[in-house]
């Protein structure tokens, strides 16, 4: 398993997003994602699904020290006492001890900064959460959180694929010394891996279209991806991306495509995001 290291944090570079997995379903899915070698888990106060991914930690009989868990506090909750209210509720929800990450979910314009952080930061100093980031924040606001955070930041969790160019915040992340971690990293499910170009390099590797786009990712610095599947013969294909390489002609290709900056993520809550 390729791990990112990123100021004192080490990540696992594929991880299981669980957004939308629910009740029983959440709990088979994340312990089958650990009998397959999964050690990088993902969840959020929003996604209503961290007792059932704390009891799949916890049913799989795994060493809770091999796992890195990462969770979310939500946009509506960054107000100082609402945030360490929010912080406390998600690991009490998971019962697996202190999680590995806590992340602000979204910025809110409307909540100042200085003090969404100053809670962040007590968290890990109170022992919630061994380290802190943030996600979906522009390079500019991830420039200012840095600033403002005592703790290092070890993540910007944002949306990315070959379909949405994200330098400005990879070279933010990677001047910070963060790793940049994309959630919906094979677009979904939708047309990309349908695009015959992807289709091509799939073909040539003797691989998935999935995995071809997984690998393109996880193999620019400080990168890593938390693809999300409902379907038990997905997660051992996901995490199947680590035995071969891309020739330079089809990394360039896919980072050309991103370009196309075809944004699946867009709530009207969000930053004023990057051009590119």
């Amino acid at each position: 398993m390729h791990i990112i290291e990123a100021n004192g944090a080490r990540i696992p570079a594929i991880g299981l997003g669980t957004y939308r997995l629910e009740g029983e379903t959440c709990v088979e899915m994340v312990g089958r994602a650990i009998d397959v070698g999964y050690r990088h888990l993902d969840t959020a106060r929003m996604y209503g699904n961290e007792a059932k991914v704390g009891e799949g930690v916890r049913a799989s009989g795994i060493d809770r020290n091999e796992l890195f868990v990462t969770t979310k506090v939500w946009t509506d909750d960054l107000a100082p006492a609402d945030f360490r209210r929010s912080a406390e509720a998600a690991v009490r929800a998971l019962d697996i001890g202190a999680v590995d990450l806590l992340l602000i979910h979204w910025p809110n314009a409307a909540i100042p900064l200085e003090g969404t952080i100053d809670a962040l930061n007590k968290a890990h100093e109170d022992g919630l959460t061994r380290h802190i980031g943030v996600a979906n924040f522009d390079s500019a606001l991830l420039d200012r959180a840095a600033q403002l955070s005592r703790q290092p930041l070890v993540c910007n969790q944002v949306e990315y694929h070959p379909r949405l160019s994200q330098e400005k915040v990879h070279a933010a992340c990677q001047r910070l010394g963060m790793a940049m971690i994309a959630y919906s990293p094979i677009g979904q499910g939708k047309d990309l891996l349908t695009d015959p170009a992807v289709a091509d390099m799939a073909k040539r590797y003797g691989k998935t279209p999935a995995q071809v786009v997984l690998r393109w990712e996880i193999e620019q610095p400080m990168v890593g991806a938390i693809p999300r599947t409902s379907k038990p013969e997905r997660l051992a294909e996901n995490l199947d991306v680590f035995d071969f390489e891309l020739q330079d002609e089809d990394r360039r290709r896919l980072h050309d495509m991103s370009r196309a900056r075809h944004r699946l993520v867009n709530p009207s809550f969000a930053p004023r995001w990057d051009n590119r």
